[in-house]
């Protein structure tokens, strides 16, 4: 088994229906570790850097937006596998194609187009971990 450590983003629709609280329980209750946490409406500069890999695609520039609408949640999380299992926590992209028991399938709502309303980020590899952590935890 690996110990890994993943970002983890409540975005501003789960920041402003008050969700933090049951993503980071069940974050706890799953036996990850929280490592870091901050609240912060971050900088656009923050989020191209942290989507960049996007730009140039037709959601970049509304995600971003989005992204700096408003408070955001932001937590480095450890354990076994952590980053594999938080996404399967997460659910799929589409809240109305997550599956019940997901973070996404229980609390995601149905924005249509909006996709990037889907409650929570979480890192996608051991790289993309390693880069978020340093654009949102410099340091750590």
């Amino acid at each position: 088994m690996t110990t890994e450590r993943s970002l983890v983003l409540v975005k501003p629709d789960g920041h402003a229906r008050g969700l933090t609280g049951e993503v980071l329980r069940r974050i706890e209750a799953k036996g990850y570790t929280l490592v870091a946490l901050e609240v912060r409406v971050p900088e656009v500069e923050m989020l191209h850097r942290h989507y960049a890999e996007h730009e140039g695609k037709p959601f970049f520039e509304p995600l971003v937006e989005f992204m700096s609408s408003g408070p955001v949640t932001a937590a480095v999380i450890e354990g076994e596998r952590c980053i594999e299992g938080f996404r399967a926590l997460a659910g799929a992209t589409d809240p109305t194609a997550a599956a019940p028991g997901s973070i996404r399938g229980d609390l995601g709502r149905d924005w249509g187009e909006k996709v990037q309303k889907n409650i929570v980020h979480g890192s996608d590899s051991p790289e993309s971990a390693a880069r978020e952590i340093d654009i949102w935890f410099p340091g750590l």
